[in-house]
């Protein structure tokens, strides 16, 4: 920056700027920065939350399913099973059919899990569906 002296009347000497001060521009930009780098970890929380939450989704209908499969093919109630093993997997059974008879049946889960982190306007809950069963039932 370029200064240039004026002396006033009074003999004092003053010094004037010609060009504009641009002193905090560089805080004001790492803020920006700041602000974007932040808004992009809170973004990758979310979608890791609803990743995580997928799996968890898939892999408690998947061991409902064959916990109800196991007691269908033992002649107890599949779905009661299932249900009893979603809980230990903290997740809920939203949907539970056995289709078949003893020999040959197929027990169909779908498990609903909690996501870890709410955010409004988007779901809360992910679902996820699983077969398991002696044989493939047409």
């Amino acid at each position: 920056m370029s200064d240039r002296a004026t002396v006033r009347s009074s003999g004092e000497v003053r010094a004037v700027r010609t060009q504009p001060d641009e002193r905090g521009s560089g805080s004001m930009l790492m803020i920006g920065v700041c602000v974007v780098v932040m808004m992009l970890g809170y973004t990758a929380m979310i979608i890791c939350g609803y990743v995580i939450a997928g799996h968890r989704a898939r892999s408690a209908a998947d061991l409902a399913a064959l916990s109800g499969a196991t007691t269908a093919g033992q002649g107890g109630d599949p779905c009661a099973s299932a249900r009893r093993n979603a809980r230990a997997h903290l997740a809920r059974i939203s949907s539970c059919e056995r289709v078949g008879d003893q020999i040959d049946y197929v027990v169909t889960v779908t498990a609903t899990v909690s996501t870890l982190v709410h955010t409004p306007g988007l779901p809360t809950q992910v679902s996820a569906t699983a077969h398991a069963g002696s044989e493939e039932v047409r």
